[in-house]
C-alpha cells in the first residue's frame, strides 16, 4: 500500500467511525482516557499558561470545550466534517471565548491560518499519518507565538512495542476497548522515541520535557506527552 492509499484509509475510517467515536467520547466508555489522559493533557496545556490555543486533530471538540471553561480562546481544527459538525453543536455556557472549529486538512494549516500565532498548539492522539504529520511538524514553528509550545500526546512506543515489535511503520488500529460499535480498522503510522526525536528536531522543535501519564490500575504508561518549544 503506497503512502498516499494509507493515507486515504486513515480518513476513510474515521469518516466511517465518526458517530461511534463521538459517542465514545461523550459517553465515557474509553477507560484510559477518563482514568488518565484526559486530565493529563489539561494539565499539560494549562502548564504553559496559554491565552490561545490551536487544537489540531480536535475530533468531536471535548478539548476544546474544555480548554475554553479555563477562558483559553481556541481553535480547533479537524479533516473529518462530521466531527467538526458535533464540535460545533456542543456548548458550555457563560465562556469568555466560545471555541472556534474549521473544517480542514493538516496540508491547509499554513494557507488557511497565515499569519494567526497561538501560544500552544495541542495535537492530542491525532497524528496519525506519516509524511502528513512531517509536513504538519514543520509547519508548527510558524504557528507558534514567541515562546509558544507544542504539545504532543500520544500512544507510549515503548508499550506498543512490547506487542507489535520495536520498529517505524504502518499498524492497524482495531478499534478493541473504545466501547462503541466500530467498523473496519484504521491504519496509523507508528513511530520509535528515537524516531519522534529525529523528526522534532528535523522540524526545528526542541524537546522541552517529557511526561508519561500512568494508568492507576497497571502502573503502565497509558501515554506519552512531549512538550516542545520552536527555535
Amino acid at each position: 500500500m503506497t503512502h498516499m492509499e494509507d493515507s486515504a484509509a486513515v480518513l476513510h475510517s474515521w469518516e466511517e467511525n465518526a458517530q461511534a467515536w463521538t459517542d465514545a467520547i461523550r459517553q465515557q466508555k474509553i477507560a484510559s482516557r477518563t482514568l488518565v489522559t484526559n486530565q493529563a493533557i489539561v494539565e499539560a496545556v494549562l502548564g504553559t499558561r496559554p491565552a490561545t490555543a490551536l487544537d489540531l486533530g480536535c475530533g468531536e471538540g471535548w478539548l476544546s470545550w474544555r480548554l475554553a471553561t479555563e477562558g483559553i480562546a481556541i481553535t480547533g481544527t479537524d479533516a473529518i466534517a462530521s466531527l467538526v459538525l458535533a464540535a460545533r453543536q456542543n456548548s458550555t455556557p457563560a465562556l469568555a471565548h466560545t471555541p472556534e472549529f474549521l473544517h480542514m486538512r493538516y496540508e491547509e494549516l499554513p494557507g488557511t491560518l497565515r499569519g494567526r500565532l497561538f501560544d500552544t498548539v495541542v495535537c492530542n492522539f491525532s497524528l496519525l499519518d506519516k509524511e502528513g504529520v512531517e509536513a504538519l511538524l514543520a509547519a508548527v514553528p510558524g504557528l507558534l507565538a514567541p515562546a509558544g509550545h507544542l504539545i504532543i500526546q500520544t500512544l507510549h512506543p515503548n508499550t506498543l512495542a512490547q506487542e507489535q515489535g520495536h520498529q517505524d511503520g504502518w499498524r492497524k488500529e482495531s478499534w478493541q476497548g473504545m466501547g462503541g460499535e466500530f467498523r473496519g480498522a484504521a491504519p496509523w503510522y507508528y513511530r520509535t522515541l528515537t524516531s519522534w526525536q529525529t523528526l522534532f528536531a528535523r522540524s526545528g522543535l526542541h524537546l522541552q520535557h517529557v511526561v508519561e501519564p500512568r494508568h492507576p490500575h497497571t502502573g503502565e504508561p497509558a501515554s506519552i506527552i512531549f512538550t516542545l518549544t520552536a527555535g
